[in-house]
Formats: structure tokens, C-alpha cells, sequence
């Protein structure tokens, strides 16, 4: 399936955020009959398809749909929306496992409540693009995880050496409604528009208990805060509820005064500073406040480089020490605990209970870990982390090649690596590292 932009939804995107570029204060009236708009109803029906994702409470499946007809369903549903009897329903929730061991809330809602906010977010995003603020870098075009990264080494390099590592206790579920609200109106005085996001805001959720019966619960709508993570227009929403604290970081004089510059990506946030982080830090909290957002005090810190690290968004950022010249240097490396992951994950991948697969699948599922942590694990120093899962990587394909045929000892003279990478065609992490410019720890 081609998720190309229809020439159509281009021409109006390039439109919606050009008038928002050009004049800062303008709002939009006439957006809602943009959302059930035909070709922006396909587009969306086509992006969340391709997210993919379980049914929500009604238990409509994408196939379900396929087999009664795309354009049918889509006509219902531009139909209530055109109508405006359009309510969405109650999103499912489930718990997933956390790396750490924990668990977080998923929310699902139904399909037709995701394609309803996929349209809504392909008609809006142009217009909120034109605001957010640059040192957002999370779901945005153009915008990655590694350029956040890439960012926060540049600053930790160029003087700012006491770095604020932030943790917001909650983020999605501590967003309050009227603010965020506030921040839309600021540029949308649709009022249809306005109330389908409040709907969004308060839909009610539904989870099993311990005795496996179905419970819902209307806590955001009751508490009068909180986006459902999972929807297609939460990100969007995150990101102009954090905005507020972003610019108001800047109205109130804060990245001058204390040289602190801002990088953020969706609830993970560093604040590199010059000088002044403990002064810095109390003013994040009382702005977190105002903002009925909560910092989590176990979690939050300064560090102060070189003497000290910090991670983000996977890397580890703080000294390291040069392999060829042996002398300290700031920069940035894969964090162990993300090393761990792939580790165990590649682990899993090889258990004995995997011998009856086909090799070939095997290592088609091995490269498919490998390539996508080599990807994202690119900068800086990884040759160390890169070189210690490979290593495992071998050490496990060619113990699982041993229990599937029966071969004693460890298969060093009948598996070497020449035939692993050769014979089966295993991936090879080296040749992806970027170079990051560094300075003297």
C-alpha cells in the first residue's frame, strides 16, 4: 500500500501551514468540512492501516472492514461527521510491559475514533507546524530522535556543562484540558473542530479487572486532564501543551539568563545550561506547576560534565575515553541498558526452542534486530557496543546451529564466522557510525 500524500491533501497542507507561517496571529474558521473530506478520510483510513494495531471496544478489525468495503465504511463515517452525530466510544486500555520491568497504559481506541483523529491531525498539523517551536523534535517531519541526541552533544560541547536531565512523572496522563484547549483556540475558532478535540479528551476508558470483567472509567473527563497515549492526536496535542513551557522558558528571560538551552522529544527533556543549573532547576519546577505538570524527583538531576553522565533517549552522553589516542573526551555512546536490550533480545530470538525454524528465517530475524539498533544506535561511539553485540550475535547463532543439528562443542571449526556471514548472510554493524565533533572532558 503507497502512503504517498494525495496531490489533493498536498495542495491543502502546503496552503493550511503557508497562512499559518505567514501570519502568526491568524485563526481558522472553516477547517471541520475539511475533515471529512473524501480524500482526506482515504488518506487517513490508509495511514492507520499501515500503523496497524488491534481492535478497539467494538471489535472491528481491518480486515472486517476490507471485507464489507473500504469506501462504504468510509462513507458512514464522513456521513456522522458531516451530520455531526458523530461520539466516539470508550478506548480500549491494556497494559504493556516496560523494558525496566514495569508496565504502562496503552490507550486503543476504536477505528473509526483513529481515523477520525488521523484526519483531524492531517488537517491541523500544517497549521500548528508553523509554531512549534524548534527545539521540539518529536513527530515531526523532517525532525528524529537522533537529531534531539545529535543536538544535546552539540551543546554539552560547546560550554554548557551542568545539564538539567528532567523526568515528567506521567506526562500524557497530567495534561490539563482547558489550557491545551486554550492553545488550540489560539489558532482554530472552528467550534466544531474545538468540540471534537474535547470529545477526544474525555473519552472514557475501558480495561478488564483482575476477575476479567470489563470496567469504565471517565477519568480524564472527570479530572478534566489527560490524552489517551495510542490515539493518532495525542503527539500533536503533546507537543502544543509542551510548547507553552518552552516559550514561556524564553519569554521569561530563563535561556538567557542561565545559557540554557531546551531539547525535547515527547516527554524526555534535558536542559543544557552554562551555569546557574541549581537556580535553573527551581525555576522548571515552578513553571511544571503552573502548568499541573509534576517533575519526578527520583528521576530528575543535574549533572554536572565531565565528571559526571546522563542518558538520553537511549545514548549516553559524558566522558569517554579515545581507543586510539587514550585521552578523555566528551561524547555520546549507546547506554548500556539498551545494549542489554538487544542483547536479550537476540537471546530470545536463539533458544533452543527455536531449532525447528529454518536457519535462514532465523537470521533473516536476527538481521531485521541488528540493522534497526545499528540505525538507530549510529552516533557517536559505538564501535566498543557495536563490536560486543556482534560477538554475542555469533556466539548465539552459532550455539543455536549446534542444538538444531546435533553438533557437539562450541561449532567454532563447522560454524565459522566466515560461514555465518558469508554462508547465511548475517548483518554486520559496522559502516553506520556518524561522527559527532567532540571536545577535550
Amino acid at each position: 500500500m503507497s502512503l504517498t500524500t494525495p496531490p489533493t491533501v498536498q495542495k491543502l497542507q502546503a496552503a493550511l501551514h503557508g497562512k499559518a507561517k505567514q501570519e502568526p496571529s491568524f485563526r481558522f474558521y472553516a477547517l471541520y468540512d475539511k475533515i471529512w473530506r473524501p480524500d482526506i478520510l482515504r488518506h487517513a483510513y490508509d495511514r492507520c492501516r499501515s500503523n496497524g494495531g488491534s481492535a478497539g471496544v467494538d471489535g472491528l478489525t481491518f480486515e472486517m472492514i476490507a471485507s464489507r468495503g473500504v469506501d462504504r465504511w468510509l462513507g458512514e463515517l464522513a456521513e456522522q461527521l458531516r451530520e455531526k452525530t458523530y461520539r466516539p466510544e470508550a478506548v480500549r486500555r491494556v497494559m504493556i510491559p516496560k523494558p525496566n520491568g514495569g508496565q504502562r497504559p496503552l490507550g486503543i481506541p476504536r477505528i473509526a475514533d483513529r481515523v477520525a483523529q488521523m484526519a483531524a491531525v492531517l488537517v491541523l498539523e500544517p497549521i500548528f507546524e508553523a509554531d512549534l517551536m524548534p527545539e521540539q523534535h518529536a513527530y515531526r517531519a523532517g525532525r528524529s530522535a537522533l537529531d534531539a541526541v545529535t543536538q544535546v552533544h552539540k551543546l554539552v560541547n560547546t560550554g554548557h556543562g551542568e545539564v538539567i536531565d528532567a523526568d515528567l512523572s506521567g506526562y500524557f496522563d497530567s495534561i490539563a484540558h482547558e489550557p491545551l484547549l486554550k492553545s488550540v483556540a489560539r489558532r482554530v475558532s472552528d467550534a466544531a473542530v474545538l468540540h471534537l478535540i474535547k470529545m477526544w479528551l474525555q473519552m472514557p476508558t475501558e480495561e478488564e479487572n483482575h476477575r476479567g470483567h470489563k470496567q469504565r472509567t471517565t477519568r480524564n473527563k472527570d479530572q478534566k486532564r489527560g490524552t489517551p497515549e495510542g490515539a493518532p492526536i495525542s503527539p500533536l496535542l503533546s507537543n502544543l501543551y509542551m510548547r507553552r513551557f518552552i516559550l514561556g522558558w524564553k519569554v521569561l528571560g530563563y535561556e538567557r539568563q542561565y545559557g540554557a538551552q531546551i531539547v525535547n522529544y515527547a516527554d524526555d527533556m534535558v536542559i543544557c545550561c552554562r551555569s546557574n543549573a541549581d537556580e535553573a532547576l527551581e525555576q522548571v519546577r515552578r513553571m511544571m506547576t503552573s502548568l499541573k505538570l509534576t517533575l519526578n524527583e527520583e528521576k530528575t538531576h543535574i549533572c554536572r560534565l565531565p565528571g559526571e553522565s546522563f542518558d538520553f533517549l537511549g545514548y549516553t552522553i559524558g566522558r569517554c575515553i579515545s581507543r586510539t589516542r587514550n585521552r578523555p573526551y566528551l561524547g555520546t555512546r549507546p547506554a548500556r541498558s539498551r545494549e542489554k536490550r538487544v542483547r536479550e533480545r537476540i537471546h530470545e530470538l536463539t533458544v533452543r526452542g527455536t531449532t525447528w525454524q529454518d536457519a535462514p528465517k532465523v537470521v533473516g530475524a536476527l538481521n531485521k534486530v541488528l540493522v534497526g539498533w545499528g540505525n538507530y544506535f549510529c552516533l557517536g561511539s559505538v564501535t566498543a557496543a557495536y563490536q560486543r553485540v556482534q560477538y554475542h550475535t555469533e556466539q548465539r547463532l552459532r550455539r543455536w546451529l549446534c542444538q538444531k543439528h546435533r553438533v557437539r562443542g562450541q561449532g567454532y571449526a563447522r560454524y565459522p564466522n566466515r560461514y555465518l556471514y558469508e554462508g547465511l548472510g548475517l548483518a554486520r554493524l559496522e559502516g553506520r557510525r556518524r561522527n559527532l565533533a567532540c571536545a577535550k572532558a
